[in-house]
């Protein structure tokens, strides 16, 4: 390939021939253009007006046995093309792409159900999609399916050939996105919301000018390319702050920066991450209540699918937290003002289908987080919880029909009469060596769903689903950072207490209960002397880790403790608040209140409006 490269440079004039032999050695556009000093799009002309155009060939599942009928199709540079076009209208999906840590199978979920709703509405559905291990890419799930990567340059050729009514960008996670303007720019007509509605709530200046202009409260922000940029919008906004690159999904490369020190050395890794856009930084609002929104929008109403809080308090990444719908703890005054905001967005980015918007509340103010005019990986429990198949309707919706058609228009899900939780899975038994403890970069690869007529039982199906089972006696681990050494962390000692559990902690956290009256009993660190925490780990001796580490002094002790209780099953909280939760399972559990019974009698005793089969 090498070889290949240097005699493509040393070509003055680029022949018909050598385009041809350039695409069948598999250069890409943008390769080419790169190694021509060009753009992607002239060579892209260039290469339609010598008639170098990819042909497509259906996948032979019957062994050249007897015809394949199946419809999946890949492309090449060869001259006869296998992929026949119907004269049906015809609607384009954008895929997922490889699932991966921030963007997996929820998203295959939407593109699934919009291609059922978009089958129901007449449309023949094609799916472009690189990854054959999800339902998108099964050979019954679409019309028609292109095994190609979701590249600029292979839409539009699967366009061209194609000539659909529209594409759909908006269910496929970030990776669509990407591309979704220059698919636009290139005369393709997106579906649902338009590339400008996107682009304004991922470009964060643009942004927070329609936050202020409509008066929406939000945490200060600002920009950098440069460390000394960050810095010193750091210093305007005031530390901690919170540091991304702009354009990436599931939290990639986000941390939270407490110093100059540390926000230099975030710099330093960030600018390779998006070196074609800014870092964001926003104020780190500590101790907040973190909220998430699905809802669609069809121009003129919007329906509300639910409101999610997070257990987990802000920072930690919304695909990691645990979530409850609907919430457990918030004033009808703030949801209502959550619920009003959310439709505002949504009228004023002009959003046709889904759109999930993330809120903090602290001291009683609700902040906007994020707006993301697209469909979310909370579409598919918000769904299964409620009864109401969103990915469903907004696909009807960008093909122009209204949510009062469709009867959707007052919709409630205050309506509900159970409570979800949604608790995340996490893949740390299969890396070792990495840190078990949440932050604001995604960790997880799965979720599952726990759902009762209450909060505790809940709570306790979902850890049971996520294989981290909640004890109902024994001994009780502490380890929490001096930030944690409060009220709450008191009041969940003194319920385990009560509940019958025996206390242990290292030395800090072992004093601070103690002088509250709550009998602890110290344990070695894992540095000091045996027996240590992870020696009776190991040994069987504790049932409940509960331990909040903060800063590098604990790192050692984090590592160790977290890797003692995965190998041993022994059930591990690293936050608080999950903890606090944890205690209300617990009691539930004891009472013996975990019953069995199917989503659809839950969905039947709320009455919803619409309940469709999932």
């Amino acid at each position: 390939m090498k070889a290949s490269k240097l005699k493509l440079k040393e070509f003055g004039k680029v022949t018909p021939e050598l385009m041809r032999k350039a695409k069948e050695y598999g250069f890409s556009d943008r390769q080419l253009a790169e190694l021509w000093g060009t753009k992607e799009s002239a060579i892209r002309i260039m290469r339609k007006k010598m008639d170098v155009i990819p042909v497509y060939k259906t996948v032979d599942t019957c062994a050249a046995e007897f015809a394949a009928s199946t419809p999946y199709h890949y492309s090449t540079y060869e001259r006869e093309n296998e992929s026949v076009r119907s004269t049906k209208k015809k609607v384009i999906i954008l895929g997922g792409g490889p699932n991966r840590i921030g963007q997996g199978i929820e998203f295959d979920y939407c593109c699934v159900h919009s291609v059922m709703a978009l089958r129901e509405e007449g449309y023949e559905t094609i799916m472009i999609n690189c990854n054959p291990e999800t339902v998108s890419t099964d050979y019954d799930t679409t019309d028609k399916l292109y095994f190609e990567p979701l590249t600029l340059e292979d839409v539009l050729n699967i366009c061209d050939h194609e000539e659909p009514y529209g594409v759909i960008v908006s269910f496929g996670g970030q990776t669509p996105l990407k591309i979704a303007k220059a698919l636009d720019e290139n005369g393709v007509h997106i579906l649902g919301t338009s590339p400008e509605g996107i682009d304004l709530a991922e470009d964060r200046e643009r942004f927070g000018a329609l936050l202020r202009n409509l008066k929406v409260v939000h945490p200060k922000y600002g920009t950098a390319y440069t460390v000394n940029d960050a810095v010193l919008v750091a210093e305007q906004i005031g530390f901690p702050v919170l540091v991304r690159p702009s354009y990436v999904l599931g939290g990639r490369a986000m941390e939270v920066c407490y110093t100059k020190d540390a926000l230099r050395d975030y710099m330093k890794k960030a600018v390779d991450v998006s070196p074609d856009h800014p870092v964001l930084i926003d104020c780190f609002l500590e101790d907040a209540f973190e909220y998430d929104v699905d809802c669609v929008c069809d121009g003129k109403d919007v329906m509300i699918g639910g409101v999610m809080q997070h257990i987990e308090e802000a920072g930690i990444h919304s695909g990691d937290s645990a979530c409850v719908l609907p919430p457990y703890m918030m004033s009808e005054k703030i949801l209502d003002e959550i619920m009003a905001t959310t439709v505002k967005l949504a009228k004023a980015l002009k959003v046709i289908g889904l759109m999930n918007v993330q809120f903090a509340m602290k001291d009683d103010i609700v902040y906007v987080l994020e707006v993301n005019p697209r469909a979310s990986r909370t579409v598919p429990f918000v769904s299964k919880a409620t009864g109401v198949p969103l990915a469903k309707i907004a696909a009807k919706v960008m093909v122009g029909k209204t949510l009062d058609e469709l009867g959707y228009k007052n919709f409630d899900f205050r309506k509900l009469k159970h409570i979800s939780v949604k608790e995340a899975v996490f893949p740390f038994a299969k890396f070792p060596q990495t840190t078990v403890f949440l932050g604001p970069e995604m960790r997880s690869t799965g979720e599952v769903m726990g759902i009762s007529d209450n909060f505790g039982a809940s709570i306790a199906k979902s850890q049971i689903a996520a294989s981290n089972a909640l004890p109902t006696g024994g001994t009780v681990f502490f380890s929490v950072n001096n930030n944690d050494k409060n009220d709450i962390s008191l009041n969940i000692a003194r319920e385990l207490k009560v509940l019958g559990f025996s206390l242990i902690a290292t030395a800090g956290t072992a004093d601070f209960f103690n002088s509250h009256n709550i009998l602890c009993e110290k344990v070695f660190k894992v540095n000091e002397s045996r027996p240590n925490s992870v020696d009776l780990i190991k040994n069987g001796k504790i049932q409940l880790v509960i331990n909040t580490p903060l800063g590098a002094t604990s790192r050692y002790d984090e590592y160790a403790i977290g890797w003692a209780a995965l190998e041993h099953k022994v059930a591990f909280i690293t936050t608080l608040s999950a903890a606090a939760t944890a205690v209300k399972a617990i009691q539930k559990v004891k009472e013996g209140g975990l019953t069995v019974k199917s989503i659809q009698e839950y969905l039947k005793e709320s009455e919803l409006i619409r309940v469709e089969k999932q």
